[in-house]
């Protein structure tokens, strides 16, 4: 999974990138004209899994696993200008993590020259619309062109009906994501990778003395429910603090401060949220291993994604439901009560499945 933090200058992207990350990113420095991209790996922790390798004493255990981008501040107007090359690399991702400045700070001036979360919202809105935009013509151009020389009438001009409502709503400052695009329509269009139609966390990032972002956030919490957004206010400057810490003073200083749950876990699960994502576990040879696949997956689909050749020569699929297995305590005591199953290929995964697939070579 690939997660790409962006935002409009001075909104603390670094700081929350160090913070879900342990990382040491430089802050501040993209606005020295620098255009590196910030890249972390983490593991996504599963208390489901420790207990199946504690049970099943594996010599690995391998968990899934998050890459995250932290890419320069996309400053208002600068996609139009052709200077916002780094929206580039957002097209590989999967999900976009929108971090938005909702705390004042003389020693870190706005740019815009004041504090504004849904306007600086917006604004990086309307540049990735722009982004989108720019996709699209240059596609129905090349298009026009080649009707113009009758090549593959029928298919581009397919194509053609396909993208121009796109481009009419991109014209209008809408995001395509709101759009109600059919499923068969979004597959075809995976091609294309348009920024508005991926998923969006919007992160209200704000001020250390109100880390609930209750107040300073909550114009932007109504504005992301009235689109359909996931939400989050975090104070990205505390948990990157926090996240320097050994594990036993960052517990006394969350109980402290009155914290709950981390932002690394918050933002794991809301990923996995607007990703649709679900787990399965396999515990094969001397590893047990977590992966992920949208949820509604068949079986053989799950199978695919630990290799191809399951897939092909696809037999059954060996299922205990996690909640199961730890009641039973063993795959042995599981099937003696009567919790194992047979699943055929069509089977839908369902979150937590313990699988043992079986397979022709």
């Amino acid at each position: 999974m690939n997660v790409g933090l962006v935002g409009v200058p001075a909104s603390g992207k670094s700081t929350l990138f160090n913070a879900l990350t342990k990382g040491h990113a430089e802050t501040g420095r993209f606005g020295s004209g620098r255009a590196e991209i910030n890249r972390g790996h983490i593991e996504v922790p599963d208390a489901r899994l420790d207990w199946i390798a504690d049970v099943f004493q594996p010599k690995k255990r391998t968990y899934a696993t998050i890459d995250f981008l932290d890419l320069p501040g996309i400053s208002p107007g600068s996609t139009a200008k052709g200077s916002a090359a780094q929206i580039a690399d957002l097209r590989n991702v999967d999900a976009l993590l929108h971090v938005v400045r909702a705390f004042e700070d003389p020693a870190v001036p706005h740019p815009g020259g004041s504090v504004d979360p849904v306007r600086d919202m917006n604004d990086l809105e309307a540049e990735l619309i722009v982004a989108d935009l720019g996709v699209v013509e240059k596609r129905l151009a090349r298009i026009e062109s080649d009707l113009g020389k009758g090549v593959d009438r029928e298919a581009l001009g397919e194509e053609r009906g396909m993208l121009e409502p796109l481009q009419s709503a991109l014209e209008d400052g809408k995001p395509l994501r709101g759009l109600g695009i059919d499923p068969d329509v979004q597959h075809k269009l995976r091609g294309y990778a348009f920024l508005t139609l991926k998923p969006v966390i919007l992160v209200a990032n704000v001020a250390e003395e109100e880390a609930d972002g209750a107040e300073s956030a909550a114009a932007l919490s109504r504005l992301a429910e009235k689109m359909g957004l996931a939400h989050l206010a975090i104070s990205a400057k505390i948990e990157a603090e926090i996240d320097q810490m050994d594990d036993e003073e960052a517990a006394v200083f969350r109980k402290e401060l009155g914290l709950g749950e981390g932002s690394r876990e918050r933002v794991i699960r809301a990923a996995f949220g607007v990703l649709s994502l679900i787990s399965f576990f396999t515990f094969a040879g001397d590893e047990c291993r977590m992966w992920t696949i949208p949820r509604g997956s068949h079986a053989v689909e799950a199978a695919g994604k630990i290799h191809t050749d399951m897939a092909r020569g696809f037999i059954r699929a060996e299922v205990v439901a996690y909640d199961h297995l730890r009641a039973a305590g063993s795959w042995a005591a599981a099937r003696e009560t009567g919790h194992y199953r047979l699943e055929g290929k069509d089977y839908v995964m369902q979150d937590g499945d313990c699988v043992m697939f079986r397979f022709n070579v």
